[in-house]
Protein backbone atom coordinates (compact mmCIF):
# COMPACT_ATOMS: atom_id res chain seq x y z
CA UNK A 1 0.00 0.00 0.00
CA UNK A 2 1.18 3.42 -0.92
CA UNK A 3 2.25 5.59 2.27
CA UNK A 4 -0.11 8.14 1.29
CA UNK A 5 -3.13 5.84 1.47
CA UNK A 6 -2.22 4.19 4.49
CA UNK A 7 -2.31 7.95 5.98
CA UNK A 8 -5.56 8.19 4.71
CA UNK A 9 -7.01 4.87 6.00
CA UNK A 10 -4.90 5.40 9.62
CA UNK A 11 -8.20 5.56 12.25
CA UNK A 12 -8.13 4.83 15.98
CA UNK A 13 -9.69 1.66 16.07
CA UNK A 14 -11.16 0.53 19.34
CA UNK A 15 -13.55 -2.46 18.37
CA UNK A 16 -11.43 -5.61 17.18
CA UNK A 17 -12.61 -8.50 15.82
CA UNK A 18 -12.05 -11.98 17.60
CA UNK A 19 -9.55 -12.92 14.63
CA UNK A 20 -6.29 -13.40 15.92
CA UNK A 21 -3.24 -11.71 14.25
CA UNK A 22 -0.70 -14.03 12.42
CA UNK A 23 2.48 -13.97 14.18
CA UNK A 24 4.23 -12.97 11.10
CA UNK A 25 1.71 -9.92 11.00
CA UNK A 26 3.24 -9.11 14.93
CA UNK A 27 6.73 -9.59 13.85
CA UNK A 28 5.97 -7.06 10.93
CA UNK A 29 5.20 -4.71 14.01
CA UNK A 30 7.50 -5.11 15.64
CA UNK A 31 10.29 -4.65 13.07
CA UNK A 32 8.50 -1.44 11.99
CA UNK A 33 9.16 -0.15 15.87
CA UNK A 34 12.65 -0.49 15.39
CA UNK A 35 12.86 1.28 12.32
CA UNK A 36 11.73 4.56 14.14
CA UNK A 37 14.12 7.20 14.60
CA UNK A 38 16.08 7.03 17.77
CA UNK A 39 18.04 9.73 19.73
CA UNK A 40 21.76 8.97 18.95
CA UNK A 41 21.17 5.60 17.55
CA UNK A 42 20.69 4.38 21.01
CA UNK A 43 17.44 2.81 20.47
CA UNK A 44 16.51 3.47 24.28
CA UNK A 45 12.92 1.64 23.86
CA UNK A 46 11.72 -1.30 24.43
CA UNK A 47 8.56 -3.65 23.77
CA UNK A 48 6.59 -6.49 25.46
CA UNK A 49 3.75 -7.80 22.86
CA UNK A 50 1.23 -8.88 24.99
CA UNK A 51 -0.93 -11.74 23.77
CA UNK A 52 -2.20 -13.84 26.87
CA UNK A 53 -5.75 -12.96 27.87
CA UNK A 54 -5.12 -12.90 31.61
CA UNK A 55 -2.39 -10.35 31.26
CA UNK A 56 -4.43 -8.26 28.37
CA UNK A 57 -7.35 -7.92 31.21
CA UNK A 58 -5.21 -6.95 34.30
CA UNK A 59 -3.53 -4.47 31.73
CA UNK A 60 -7.48 -3.05 31.05
CA UNK A 61 -7.78 -2.54 34.52
CA UNK A 62 -4.67 -0.45 34.76
CA UNK A 63 -5.68 1.14 31.97
CA UNK A 64 -8.29 3.01 33.54
CA UNK A 65 -10.67 -0.18 32.86
CA UNK A 66 -10.95 0.79 28.81
CA UNK A 67 -12.37 -2.41 27.69
CA UNK A 68 -10.70 -2.56 23.53
CA UNK A 69 -7.04 -3.19 25.99
CA UNK A 70 -8.66 -6.98 26.45
CA UNK A 71 -10.57 -7.50 23.72
CA UNK A 72 -7.68 -6.71 21.22
CA UNK A 73 -5.75 -9.80 19.91
CA UNK A 74 -2.43 -7.98 20.82
CA UNK A 75 -1.07 -4.74 22.97
CA UNK A 76 2.38 -3.91 22.11
CA UNK A 77 3.56 -1.99 25.74
CA UNK A 78 5.93 0.69 24.37
CA UNK A 79 9.03 1.26 27.20
CA UNK A 80 11.69 4.22 27.26
CA UNK A 81 14.76 2.79 28.16
CA UNK A 82 16.48 4.48 30.67
CA UNK A 83 19.52 2.50 31.14
CA UNK A 84 20.18 2.97 27.08
CA UNK A 85 19.06 6.64 27.17
CA UNK A 86 21.81 7.97 29.99
CA UNK A 87 24.31 9.64 27.62
CA UNK A 88 22.03 11.86 27.00
CA UNK A 89 21.52 12.63 30.76
CA UNK A 90 18.15 13.92 32.25
CA UNK A 91 17.26 15.46 28.76
CA UNK A 92 17.62 12.08 27.26
CA UNK A 93 15.65 10.86 29.97
CA UNK A 94 13.10 13.76 30.16
CA UNK A 95 12.27 13.76 26.76
CA UNK A 96 14.58 11.89 23.48
CA UNK A 97 13.53 8.03 25.09
CA UNK A 98 9.96 9.54 25.32
CA UNK A 99 10.34 11.25 21.68
CA UNK A 100 11.43 7.98 20.42
CA UNK A 101 9.13 5.68 21.69
CA UNK A 102 6.18 8.17 20.06
CA UNK A 103 8.10 7.64 16.74
CA UNK A 104 7.99 3.81 17.48
CA UNK A 105 4.41 3.79 18.32
CA UNK A 106 3.83 5.78 15.19
CA UNK A 107 5.30 3.57 13.11
CA UNK A 108 3.41 0.80 14.26
CA UNK A 109 0.10 2.60 13.76
CA UNK A 110 0.86 2.87 10.16
CA UNK A 111 2.15 -0.87 9.73
CA UNK A 112 -0.78 -1.78 11.18
CA UNK A 113 -2.67 -0.39 8.73
CA UNK A 114 -0.64 -2.08 6.14
CA UNK A 115 -0.98 -4.92 6.90
CA UNK A 116 -4.95 -4.62 7.02
CA UNK A 117 -4.96 -4.47 10.70
CA UNK A 118 -6.30 -1.53 13.05
CA UNK A 119 -4.71 0.22 16.65
CA UNK A 120 -5.27 2.21 18.95
CA UNK A 121 -2.31 4.27 20.84
CA UNK A 122 -3.50 4.29 24.50
CA UNK A 123 -1.31 6.98 26.69
CA UNK A 124 -4.03 6.72 29.37
CA UNK A 125 -2.83 3.85 31.86
CA UNK A 126 -1.32 3.37 35.71
CA UNK A 127 2.29 3.02 34.96
CA UNK A 128 3.35 1.36 38.47
CA UNK A 129 0.82 -0.76 37.44
CA UNK A 130 1.65 -1.52 34.22
CA UNK A 131 5.26 -2.12 35.62
CA UNK A 132 4.24 -4.62 38.14
CA UNK A 133 1.92 -6.39 35.75
CA UNK A 134 4.75 -7.33 33.17
CA UNK A 135 7.55 -7.66 35.69
CA UNK A 136 9.68 -4.87 34.28
CA UNK A 137 13.05 -3.86 35.64
CA UNK A 138 13.36 -0.18 37.22
CA UNK A 139 14.95 0.91 34.16
CA UNK A 140 12.07 0.17 31.54
CA UNK A 141 9.69 2.86 31.77
CA UNK A 142 6.04 1.83 29.80
CA UNK A 143 5.02 4.66 27.95
CA UNK A 144 2.19 4.00 25.59
CA UNK A 145 0.40 0.71 24.83
CA UNK A 146 -0.89 0.40 21.65
CA UNK A 147 -3.54 -2.65 20.96
CA UNK A 148 -3.67 -3.99 17.59
CA UNK A 149 -6.17 -6.64 15.67
CA UNK A 150 -7.99 -6.96 13.00
CA UNK A 151 -10.96 -4.31 13.18
CA UNK A 152 -15.01 -5.17 14.01
CA UNK A 153 -16.10 -2.84 11.25
CA UNK A 154 -14.31 -1.39 8.13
Amino acid sequence: MELDEVLRRRRSVRSFSPQDVEPEKVEALQWAAERAPSAGGLNARHFVVVRDRETKRRLREAALDQSFVEEAPVVIVCCCDLKRIRPYGRRGVELYTIQDVAASAENILLKAVDLGLGGVWVGAFREEEVKRILSLPPHLRPTAMICVGYPAQP
